[in-house]
């Protein structure tokens, strides 16, 4: 006599999970994980010229002196230079960017000369953020507020005796990097 086997509940369950666990073996060996990729591309930082540094007419004496434009623009003087009439002003430079980045100041030099032919004079930079009347010191940082801020420049340059009669020019210039 021939004995048939019987396919039970108990049979079918215990296939189902056969096949499961071998599925899941398969999968224990490779997991996969996707991460998204994204970047920010900021408003480049930029400045431009808003106002030149000019120290106005003035004579030279018999006695060295000085010039000074403060970064407000208000000029005045030391020993034998006389000023006259009006025409001082003070740079101003634009800088223009992302948000509140900061940024670092690099100038081309401490002092510059102004030459008229072969006559010459020298000026040493005075530089703040605020224009609020500054006659020494020096800036090389800055912060923007809303993408903007200026740099003002004033300076003192420095008169000879009895200097030489002239238009005498020179730069300023400056460099601003993101920190």
């Amino acid at each position: 006599m021939i004995k048939h086997a019987r396919f039970t509940k108990t049979h079918l369950t215990l296939a189902a999970l056969a096949l499961a666990m071998s599925a899941a073996a398969g999968s224990a060996v490779a997991a996969v994980a996707t991460a998204t990729s994204t970047s920010t591309v900021i408003t480049p930082i930029k400045i431009t010229k808003a106002a030149d540094l000019a120290f106005g007419s003035f004579a030279a004496g018999s006695t060295v002196g000085t010039v000074t434009v403060s970064t407000n623009g208000t000029r005045s003087k030391t020993g034998g230079v006389t000023l006259m009439g009006s025409g001082a002003t003070a740079a101003k430079f634009d800088v223009t960017g992302s948000g509140a980045l900061t940024y670092s100041i690099s100038w081309a030099g401490s002092s510059t000369t102004l030459t008229s032919g072969s006559d010459s004079m020298t000026f040493t930079r005075v530089a703040d953020l605020t224009g609020a009347g500054a006659v020494t010191g020096d800036v090389t940082s800055g912060a923007l507020t809303a993408g903007a801020q200026s740099i003002y420049v004033g300076g003192v340059l420095d008169v000879g005796i009895d200097q030489a009669a002239g238009n005498y020019t020179g730069t300023v210039s400056a460099t601003v990097e993101y920190n």
